[in-house]
């Protein structure tokens, strides 16, 4: 899992990922993009999970995972939802035993630098403490600064859940981070 950036450019259809240009002021980026509902995601979101996904695994920031699992999983997503209805951004958390594992982190580019991200991730927190989760856990090939500035720490894959961990693929150098709620 990772937190993916696209370049603006590169969000629909190529897979060059953002060079590290700095931001425009966050002042004027929440003038510009109109406001989003943050809700738990349905069976029949799968494909807009997918397509919304597609673009960051082509770029390398996600994993390549199949329309099969975000309709059999589409229970572990929180979305961002425009106010026209097309998703925005996501966030999966799978529950195991006593933690909780963030993947598939991704907002669209025009989201980026909005607090997209800072919310899908508040209301991730949310859902894992009404589920008595005692650790958050994720995994990024990226910077992870949005992770470490809310709480995260380099964590080892020892203490994350087995079958999780082991699922990490080491050519994509990941780093684990964790965070106790």
């Amino acid at each position: 899992m990772t937190t993916a950036t696209l370049h603006p450019a590169a969000a629909h259809a190529t897979s060059t990922p953002r060079a590290h240009a700095p931001a425009p002021a966050l002042a004027s980026r929440w003038h510009e993009v109109p406001e989003f509902a943050v809700r738990p995601a349905r069976r029949d979101d799968g494909p807009a999970l997918a397509a919304l996904s597609r673009p960051f695994a082509r770029a390398g920031a996600l994993r390549e995972r199949p329309l099969s699992l975000y309709l059999s999983r589409a229970s572990d997503f929180l979305v961002a939802e425009a106010p026209d209805g097309t998703l925005e951004g996501c966030l999966g958390l799978r529950e195991h035993p006593a933690a909780g594992v963030l993947y598939n982190f991704c907002v669209a580019a025009h989201r980026q630098g909005t607090g997209m991200g800072a919310r899908l991730l508040h209301a991730a927190f949310a859902r894992a403490r009404t589920r008595s989760l005692a650790t958050l856990f994720t995994a990024t090939t990226g910077s992870g600064r949005l992770f470490l500035g809310h709480g995260f720490r380099p964590a080892s894959p020892s203490l994350a859940p087995a079958d999780w961990a082991r699922s990490l693929d080491p050519a994509r150098g990941a780093r684990v981070l964790a965070r106790t709620l």
